[in-house]
């Protein structure tokens, strides 16, 4: 890990790799973050004067400095003719491109893939959009709260006397970019072994997520039965809940298997609950899950957290706290692998970023910059495109860069 310090030299798998990152907000920023994180260099266009929403996204400008990091910044604005004379050259000399216009919106401006493609063969296209670049939605923007709505994440989550829950994180934006980090490392090992050259990766929203959330439609199908929010639970292993201890904190346990529900049984002084038959198998405990839940949380609701914790662990369990950002800030699990780390930062002395993931042996990742001011390195990417200090100036006065 990085110990808390930026490592500017750092080099990474990825170095040598020129990511074009033309996207707003929350997918396409943590797509292009963890490219960055493993070296490639990650140039963020965004608007003169105003930058990419995600600047502004939440509290104190963490989203920002957590999603942007590593990046270089470039003020372009490329609607004009000058400004998209500049995008072209710059692309002309990347290696993948990241975009999350409404479908056909870069086409309407003439910066299709298949215009960048012409000048850049080898590029790879990345495009994200809320519900993908064919189908009957794809003209629709579409925002991740709509997608968590629509895949049936809200209406699997919640309890089932209340109404649906979304989640208050942009999930389906981050499940999104972390599918969108592989398929760029899929296209460009792809690229690299011969077997294409350029491609167009159609990377919806609404896709990744659907696939994570597990077989609903199929069960579904298969049963003729609409799930039910179910809460905690679930219906496929119990006893699985989060119980209330006796100091009002909450401790989450999970048996998904014979011998961990065997191991709960004798934890809570409960043997013969093994043999009974509403509780010996996993179907019989998930019929019988209210019943069950009342012994298991009976138990548990006598005890404290730390007096639960240190029963169940001592017998085996999987179980865990419910932590807040008081109890992670500091925890002995986040500090000790180095989850998060605490950076250097302009605004707050520090500032506590997530670690580098997934993590590799040999070629692992690094953080190597503070996220970037706005435009903080326009006259590097000028110097690159070889544009003249005269030029310069004109390009500053008429608002393209």
């Amino acid at each position: 890990m990085q110990n808390g310090e930026y490592w500017p030299d750092a080099a990474g798998p990825l170095k040598g790799t020129r990511v074009i990152d033309m996207t707003r907000l929350a997918a396409g920023n943590m797509l292009t973050h963890l490219l960055a994180d493993f070296g490639a260099e990650v140039i963020k266009i965004e608007r003169p004067g105003v930058g990419d929403d995600l600047r502004r996204f939440g509290d104190e400008g963490v989203w920002w400095k957590e999603y942007a990091r590593s990046k270089k910044s470039f003020t372009l604005d490329f609607k004009s003719k000058e400004g998209r004379k500049l995008l072209f050259e710059l692309v002309a000399r990347s290696d993948v491109l990241v975009e999350n216009f409404v479908p056909g919106t870069l086409e309407k401006w003439g910066m299709g893939p298949a215009e960048f493609l012409r000048d850049n063969p080898d590029l790879i296209v990345i495009r994200v959009s809320g519900w993908g670049q064919t189908g009957p939605y794809a003209h629709k923007p579409g925002f991740g709260t709509l997608i968590e709505a629509m895949t049936g994440f809200a209406a699997m989550t919640g309890f089932e006397d209340r109404p649906p829950l979304l989640p208050p994180m942009a999930l389906a934006d981050m499940v999104a970019g972390t599918a969108g980090f592989g398929a760029a490392a899929v296209a460009l090992l792809a690229r690299e072994k011969g077997k294409a050259r350029g491609q167009v990766i159609d990377l919806s929203l609404f896709e990744p997520l659907f696939s994570v959330i597990g077989p609903w439609v199929a069960h579904f199908k298969t049963t003729g039965k609409i799930p039910v929010r179910e809460g905690n639970r679930t219906k496929v292993a119990a006893p699985r809940n989060v119980y209330k201890c006796s100091d009002g904190k909450y401790l989450a346990l999970s048996a998904s298997m014979q011998s961990m529900w065997e191991k709960v049984a004798h934890a809570i002084g409960r043997p013969e609950l093994i043999e009974d038959e509403r509780y010996g198998t996993g179907s019989d405990r998930v019929r019988n899950i209210v019943t069950l839940d009342e012994i298991v949380g009976g138990f548990i609701g006598a005890r404290t957290l730390a007096d639960n914790l240190s029963h169940f662990e001592a017998a085996g369990v999987t179980v865990g706290p419910i932590c807040d950002p008081t109890d992670l800030i500091d925890h002995e699990y986040i500090r000790g692998r180095g989850v998060v780390e605490d950076f250097p930062d302009t605004d707050h002395g520090t500032v506590p970023l997530h670690g580098v993931f997934p993590r590799l042996s040999e070629t692992p990742g690094t953080i190597r910059s503070p996220a970037p001011l706005l435009g903080e390195h326009t006259e590097e990417i000028l110097d690159l495109l070889g544009v003249a200090p005269e030029q310069r100036d004109e390009l500053l006065s008429a608002g393209i860069v």
